[in-house]
């Protein structure tokens, strides 16, 4: 039977990406997709031929959690493409009306409520349902997927967090890294910061150009530094930078640490090897030069590697830095994709359903 889904933001751009996976989702049906801006054209209009989901109509966001829930009656799961605020004012009601929820803002990812306000300039009202909450990055091993699996309500991880945990996570877990500030360079291509008509975000502003924004103000920092604190089991000092690169989609994320006193460098790659044997959509590749946007984008894939400055030693060449590098596509395993892969683990169905056939754009 298949199982009913609602979409809350289905025209931001990783809503429709979650339309198009949902669409041709071998388990699922959406049965509810919200815009205000397309309330009541048919998706196929927007989308263009995507089978029968094509023949649903958008219908209005609401405007309460109430509301939502009424909505998404008839669902059993529903993924939230919405701003943080919407966000924390939808999930509870649909949480409540045994809904499961995907939630794929930052409203739910930050643990320490303190933490959230400084980081998304209001507070986190909903302290129960993010006491329950279940951070949704099912490579962080067995015991978190086990956990999604269970879960009634997931906080989807953000992009650049799912680049840079997915390139250091396994090194911390091993005990690799010295216990030293770490740095995390990453360049994202121009939908990661949303469906925006502003003068920074056009063509002419970000064509031939490179630079960095929010700079140690970005509001992923303290989630990358939650999630590697959890896999390093101390806490992880962290200067993270964000760059806009000047294509549509696609992050590249360059982490440098330092390697831990004693520890072998070829024990980096076994760490990352070993982590993501038998992972789907993690492949670790030989050198961090191989690693690309071209061999991601468009699918729910990651690649990795690492290397460390002993490999080369040399003028100027640190023989004990470590520099990690990943790439993914931030529309799809930053957003859409990793939503489905855990939307997959919450209703029971194949982690990888709807998602081996993304191929790379």
């Amino acid at each position: 039977m298949q199982v009913n889904v609602a979409i809350f933001g289905a025209s931001g751009y990783s809503g429709v990406e979650a339309t198009r996976i949902l669409a041709g989702h071998p388990a699922f049906e959406l049965k509810l997709a919200t815009s205000d801006r397309w309330d009541g054209e048919l998706l196929e209009a927007r989308l263009g031929p995507i089978g029968p989901a094509g023949a649903l109509r958008y219908a209005a966001h609401p405007e309460t959690g109430a509301e939502a829930a009424l909505a998404a009656r008839g669902c059993v799961a529903a993924l939230l493409c919405t701003p943080a605020e919407t966000s924390l004012a939808l999930a509870p009601a649909l949480v409540e009306a045994g809904i499961k929820v995907v939630d794929l803002s930052g409203a739910f990812r930050l643990r320490d409520p303190k933490v959230f306000a400084a980081a998304y300039r209001f507070e986190q009202t909903a302290l129960g349902l993010l006491d329950e909450t279940v951070y949704g990055m099912p490579e962080l091993g067995a015991s978190t997927r086990s956990a999604i699996a269970r879960a009634r309500m997931i906080a989807n991880p953000g992009c650049y967090p799912t680049a840079a945990t997915l390139a250091l996570a396994p090194l911390f877990e091993a005990g690799l890294l010295a216990p030293e500030p770490i740095i995390v360079d990453a360049a994202s291509g121009t939908t990661g910061a949303g469906r925006k008509s502003t003068e920074d975000m056009s063509f002419t502003e970000v064509a031939d150009d490179f630079r960095a924004y929010r700079v140690l103000r970005h509001q992923h920092t303290p989630e990358i530094a939650q999630t590697l604190a959890v896999a390093a089991r101390r806490d992880v000092p962290l200067t993270f930078t964000p760059h806009l690169l000047p294509v549509r989609r696609g992050i590249l994320a360059t982490a440098y640490a330092r390697l831990a006193q004693g520890r072998d460098a070829r024990e980096l790659k076994q760490a990352l090897l070993h982590k993501y044997a038998g992972e789907p959509f993690v492949q670790v590749v030989n050198s961090p030069d191989q690693v690309s946007l071209r061999a991601v984008v468009g699918t729910n894939r990651v690649q990795v590697s690492v290397e460390c400055g002993g490999a080369a030693p040399g003028p100027g060449n640190d023989p004990e830095r470590v520099v990690a590098v990943s790439s993914i596509d931030n529309l799809l395993k930053g957003a859409a994709g990793q939503a489905i892969q855990n939307l997959n683990l919450m209703c029971g169905q194949p982690e990888t359903a709807g998602l081996l056939t993304l191929r790379p754009t």
